[in-house]
């Protein structure tokens, strides 16, 4: 098998609530929903929000890293809206400027843009 995707579930108690946080606060668009399972998208990313529990499945265990163009304009963007801010944006040593939100079921959201190489690099 050649992998051409994939696509992180995160569990959530309330499909309507995770989808307004989503599209709403982080910018995301709804791509659909079928009862208590829904996709969204933000560029290229994709993520999938599951409200039923026929996998029993904790509430908030999901952790993501989103790999973006940029995070000092869409940090305080979020946070405006009322996302929660974890991390501040901050440069790291592996190369990535990142910061860190939760949705409102607690799954983690790292959000990271590559670092511009300085000139003298």
């Amino acid at each position: 098998m050649l992998p051409t995707t994939s696509t992180t579930v995160f569990q959530v108690a309330d499909i309507s609530t995770a989808l307004a946080f989503y599209r709403d606060i982080l910018g995301f668009t709804e791509d659909f929903r079928y009862g208590n399972y829904a996709g969204v998208y933000l560029g290229n990313c994709a993520l999938h929000l599951c409200a039923h529990t026929i996998w029993n499945r904790p509430l908030g265990g999901g952790a993501v890293v989103i790999i973006g163009d940029e995070v000092d304009i869409y940090c305080p963007t979020i946070q405006a809206r009322g996302a929660t801010i974890l991390a501040e944006p901050a440069d790291q040593q592996y190369g990535l400027r990142d910061f860190v939100t939760r949705d409102p079921d607690g799954n983690i959201l790292t959000f990271s843009a590559p670092l511009l190489e300085s000139p003298d690099n």
